[in-house]
């Protein structure tokens, strides 16, 4: 994308994507002017975003390969957004060859993005299907073929949490999640941290993201813990992502990096 040549059909390149906003913090180049343009008014309130998201990133790539070398083989990557470095199954499938990865997404765009990468790989696949529906993800055929949620899963919800807001009560989505993961599962889980240091750039950024694709709700601590309820939360707990490693937090992190922390619940 990046400007070069028309927007593929069906893709309204007139309001600001989130999944293609993440893409430019990212310094990825699936993305249009609209979205540039809307990523860079938050960024100028925010200006260690793009540090803090991949951070993110870097945590979920720590998280899958950990899972991995537990024992899980299986992986459901809800909201997983555009392709990029170190995507889940790359991960998953170099700690533990063998290992099958469903992401999910309910962008088109995005699931048209994933299929042309997964094409050749019989153990990855993508679904187009809403989070905020997780009955319907737990029942799809392809997850039915690839997932046995009879033993254990690692069900990914990384940054996509704050974008489902309080009306469509995202703690019961998560935890109609839990209850259908067998014991030993994981929740490999990032949430934007609210700063009441710095009201003002929360508010705009609230602004700008209310006229993209979805709004966004960042939450307190103890309201982003409450998604944890049911898990044993592992060491280091629930830190800035880009602290996050197995079993220790580190203390050197950007400034700014607890704008998304993260944690991994294992299901007793």
């Amino acid at each position: 994308m990046d400007g070069q040549g028309p927007a593929p059909e069906g893709v309204d390149t007139s309001i600001p994507n989130v999944a293609r906003m993440y893409d430019y913090y990212l310094g990825g180049k699936d993305n249009f002017a609209v979205d540039r343009e809307a990523a860079r008014k938050v960024v100028a309130m925010v200006p260690e975003l793009p540090a803090t998201v991949r951070g993110n990133r870097d945590f979920l790539g720590r998280a899958v390969r950990d899972a991995a070398e537990a024992g899980i083989r299986q992986f459901i990557d809800l909201g997983t957004g555009l392709p990029t470095r170190d995507n889940v199954h790359e991960v998953a499938l170099e700690a533990a060859p063998g290992s099958r990865v469903v992401y999910v997404d309910y962008d088109p765009v995005v699931v048209a993005h994933g299929e042309a990468l997964l094409a050749t790989t019989p153990s990855v696949r993508i679904i187009e299907a809403d989070l905020r529906r997780p009955r319907e993800i737990l029942d799809h055929p392809v997850v039915g073929a690839l997932i046995d949620l009879d033993e254990p899963v690692a069900v990914l919800l990384a940054a996509i949490l704050h974008f489902v807001p309080d009306s469509e009560d995202p703690h019961a989505l998560v935890a109609q999640l839990r209850d259908a993961m067998a014991p030993g599962s994981r929740l490999i889980f990032s949430h934007g941290l609210s700063d009441p240091d710095r009201p003002e750039a929360t508010k705009g950024s609230r602004e700008v993201y209310a006229s993209a694709t979805s709004p966004v709700s960042d939450r307190s601590r103890d309201e982003i813990l409450r998604f944890l309820d049911g898990f044993e939360i592992l060491p280091p707990g629930l830190v800035p992502a880009a602290a996050w490693y197995p079993g220790e937090s580190r203390d050197q992190v950007p400034s700014g990096s607890d704008l998304i922390v993260a944690a991994v619940g294992r299901k007793p």
